[in-house]
C-alpha cells in the first residue's frame, strides 16, 4: 500500500519551507499579536488550499445532500468575518454579503461555477479580513465587551469580551479548514499540511 504524505501539497520535500508564508511569523508575542498571527495563518491556509482551482472546482459540492463547497466556505467565512468584526465588535450597521432572511444559506446556495462569483467571493473575504486585522491592531483592549443579545456569537445571549469574539473566529476557521482539506482532496486528490 502506498504511503500518502500529507505535507506534499505545499512543499516540495514534505518539510516546512521558508516558502510557506505561514512559517516564520511573529513569535513570543503578546496575546493580541498571537491572535492576529493565528488568524493570519488560518486565512493563508484557506487561500493556499484553494490555490490553482477554477470556478468549477471551487463550486463543486462535497456529497449529497450537502451544499458545501470551497467557494461556499470562502463566502461563508467572509460573512462570519463581517458579522464578527464589523457588526459585533465595531458596531457598524453593515448588511450581510451573501445571506439574508429569505436565504439563510445564500453563502453556500449562491456558490456557483462562475469566475465572477469566485472573484467577488475572494474580494469580499479579503476586504473583511483586512478590516478585521486593522480593527484588532487598533483595538484599545481585548477586555472591552460588546453585547450579543441574540447569542449569534456564543455569548449565551449577553455580553462578551473582544477576546472571546476573536477566539470564536479562530475556532470558526479551525472548524472549516478541516472541511477545506476534505473538499480539496475530493477535487483533485491533493492533501497537505
Amino acid at each position: 500500500m502506498a504511503t500518502t504524505r500529507r505535507a506534499d501539497m505545499f512543499t516540495a520535500d514534505g518539510r516546512p519551507s521558508a516558502d510557506d508564508p505561514r512559517e516564520n511569523g511573529p513569535t513570543m508575542g503578546d496575546e493580541r499579536a498571537t491572535l492576529i498571527e493565528t488568524l493570519r495563518c488560518a486565512r493563508l491556509t484557506l487561500e493556499m488550499k484553494c490555490e490553482g482551482l477554477d470556478a468549477e472546482a471551487m463550486a463543486r459540492r462535497s456529497v449529497e445532500p450537502s451544499t458545501m463547497s470551497l467557494l461556499g466556505l470562502v463566502r461563508h467565512l467572509a460573512e462570519v468575518e463581517r458579522a464578527t468584526f464589523r457588526v459585533l465588535m465595531a458596531g457598524q450597521d453593515a448588511p450581510k454579503l451573501f445571506t439574508g432572511e429569505t436565504d439563510r444559506d445564500g453563502d453556500f446556495d449562491g456558490a456557483i461555477a462562475d469566475p465572477r462569483v469566485v472573484a467577488e467571493a475572494w474580494a469580499a473575504w479579503r476586504a473583511e479580513a483586512d478590516f478585521a486585522t486593522r480593527f484588532l491592531t487598533e483595538l484599545p483592549s481585548l477586555d472591552d465587551t460588546v453585547d450579543d443579545p441574540d447569542n449569534l456569537h456564543g455569548s449565551g445571549g449577553g455580553r462578551m469580551s473582544m477576546r472571546e469574539a476573536v477566539i470564536g473566529m479562530v475556532w470558526e476557521y479551525g472548524r472549516h479548514l478541516g472541511h477545506v482539506d476534505l473538499l480539496r482532496e475530493r477535487i483533485d486528490g491533493r492533501i497537505g499540511q
